[in-house]
């Protein structure tokens, strides 16, 4: 595959080129006949060639072309943007996840690399800065702006204002991701205001994470020049954000399953203002359902114009980022673009990159070798303390009720309930017949030996236990079961792994997925990885959990101490609306 990405080192050279092409002055590189071109400016669908030259767009009308690609009669249309995605969610490297998006059209993607950052700090920001480079898509990276999320928990890194500035140098840096302490924006502390001024003077982008504000709170974060929001769970939230300026990503993942709430907000009129993202999803549904693609089908199903639904993916997202050499079929954009059969199913026959063909039929073109190789601090991430059973209980007066976190599927939003609970001398006992779970937090970075306990409600499983390094955002060990012998075996099995997910059942290990690279990612293949998700669902059917949700998923976010209403962290219950710590004892 040519790479044309040396063109912005050499820019006059190049643009010499495609100015004589443009001109006719020379055949074009590419040229792309009998298509049907998506105009996203003003959705329409156009009948003319396409040329292309040193992987940029440079004409639509008639051109000749040292190569013809005959579309015959397809749909030739911009590619996809996946406007806010963390990588590490998909549990693989980024050289695998870019070969499992690209098939289904994506072809950028604006990442977060926040995760990893909790784990490692610097150093996993940088990994993932390594690892994006010479991939089949191209990477654009958002700086953590929260690690940790909040001062309410012990992540593996703290990253002040000036841990960050060096990274604003790269060049496909394009600003600073989710903020997602709110307080520390709406008190003007100053570590956070040193981090959006920094962003402000390089006039760069700043993503938001608005989970649960009212009109108020949005006034605050587009004050500060917070200019997207993805946690919109509701039409009215969503039109809120739009109509105070915020881009709004409509978020469809493993999840939180947004998009069918709020899709009727997008008109003709503020389509351009609203675009497509993931956020998290794991390699298996990214794997049976697609990525962005799979968004674009949704809208279209619920009602929305194609064109619309195409140009929120490709050109609303690169505007909205200021990548203003994507996101359509023109001269001067990069030559991103798919072949698709019909508009409704968006059924993509080939996708192209700088006007090389990567994808067909659903299947990537051009393997390669793994990229960049973790460092020390990545492979050796589980530094915890010895877990033992006085560490789990939690201390009830018989006949008073409990503040419960209670489950929401598929939502990130909990209800904070508060019921009465089983006991025995003094201490919870889980209960399958109230459906209350133990869960606990385990700290597991530093050996501060901090374990919060709680109860939640929701999880379903019927006997056993499971637990995962996975636990956004500060990625401590959470785990919750029916007693405290399987998760405590459940803990242990993950310390021996180095990090990953494990189901438990009368005290053996029946499922596990090991994840060495700082407990997040597998150094497996998407395949290898996807059996082992499979693995997992088989041992989460014989401890009999809810098959209506993604058990593991949505015990991942339980530890997130900024999306309402109750949370858990290494330091105990954390109620979101107040923004403290409660006891479990109501």
């Amino acid at each position: 595959m040519k790479n044309h990405r040396q063109a912005s080192e050499q820019p006059k050279e190049f643009l010499k080129s495609r100015i004589e092409a443009a001109s006719k002055r020379k055949k074009a590189e590419t040229v792309i006949k009998n298509g049907r071109i998506i105009d996203v400016f003003n959705q329409e669908i156009i009948e003319a060639d396409v040329a292309i030259e040193a992987g940029v767009i440079v004409g639509i009308g008639e051109y000749e072309g040292t190569q013809v690609i005959d579309a015959k009669g397809l749909y030739i249309s911009p590619s996809f943007i996946d406007s806010h995605v963390h990588i590490e969610s998909s549990m693989v490297t980024p050289k695998e996840f870019s070969e499992i998006l690209v098939p289904h059209g994506v072809t950028t993607i604006i990442a977060d690399p926040h995760e990893i950052a909790n784990v490692a700090g610097r150093d996993g920001i940088q990994y993932m800065l390594d690892s994006t480079e010479d991939l089949p898509l191209d990477a654009y990276i958002m700086v953590p702006s929260c690690v940790p999320a909040t001062p309410f928990e012990h992540a593996g890194a703290t990253l002040k204002a000036k841990d960050l500035t060096s990274f604003y140098e790269h060049p496909r840096v394009l600003g600073l991701g989710e903020v997602m302490d709110f307080p520390s924006v709406y008190h003007a502390e100053e570590n956070m205001l040193d981090k959006l001024a920094d962003n402000h003077t390089r006039n760069m982008h700043i993503d938001g994470h608005a989970a649960g504000l009212d009109s108020d709170g949005v006034n605050v974060y587009t004050t500060a020049h917070i200019k997207t929001d993805h946690e919109a769970t509701s039409a009215q939230e969503a039109l809120e954000r739009l109509q105070r300026g915020m881009y709004l990503i409509i978020r469809q993942g493993s999840v939180a399953k947004d998009l069918p709430q709020l899709i009727d907000v997008v008109t003709d009129k503020n389509a351009r203002r609203c675009l497509f993202g993931t956020d998290d999803k794991h390699i298996d549904d990214l794997l049976e359902e697609g990525s962005i693609d799979h968004n674009v089908r949704l809208a279209i199903q619920h009602g929305v114009d194609p064109l619309n639904a195409i140009q929120m993916a490709s050109f609303s997202a690169a505007e909205c980022y200021g990548l203003h050499h994507k996101g359509a079929i023109a001269p001067g954009y990069d030559a991103d673009f798919l072949l698709l059969s019909d508009l409704t199913n968006i059924d993509i026959q080939e996708v192209y990159v700088k006007g090389e063909m990567v994808a067909k039929d659903g299947a990537y073109l051009h393997h390669s070798e793994e990229g960049t190789p973790p460092g020390d601090k990545l492979l050796d991430s589980i530094n915890m303390t010895e877990l033992t059973s006085e560490d789990l209980t939690i201390k009830l007066e018989a006949n008073k009720k409990a503040n419960i976190i209670e489950i929401q599927p598929n939502s990130l939003l909990t209800k904070h309930s508060c019921e009465e609970a089983d006991t025995v001398k003094g201490l919870f006992q889980p209960s399958t017949e109230r459906d209350q779970l133990k869960i606990a937090v385990i700290e597991r970075h530093h050996r501060t030996g901090n374990v919060g306990t709680g109860i939640v409600k929701g999880l379903g499983i019927k006997n056993g236990a499971l637990a995962t390094t996975i636990a956004h955002d500060s990625h401590n060990i959470i785990t919750a079961g029916t007693n405290d012998e399987d998760i405590l075996v459940a803990v242990a099995a993950i310390k021996e792994m180095g990090g990953g997910l494990v189901v438990v059942e009368n005290e053996e290990v029946v499922a596990s997925l090991a994840l060495p690279i700082a407990g997040l990612l597998s150094d497996e293949s998407a395949s290898t990885v996807k059996r082992g998700l499979d693995e997992l669902k088989k041992g989460l059917e014989r401890i009999e959990a809810p098959t209506h949700f993604n058990p593991f998923l949505t015990l991942s976010f339980l530890a997130l101490p900024v999306i309402p209403d109750l949370k858990i962290t290494d330091m105990g219950l954390f109620d979101v609306k107040t923004f403290k710590h409660i006891p479990v004892q109501s």
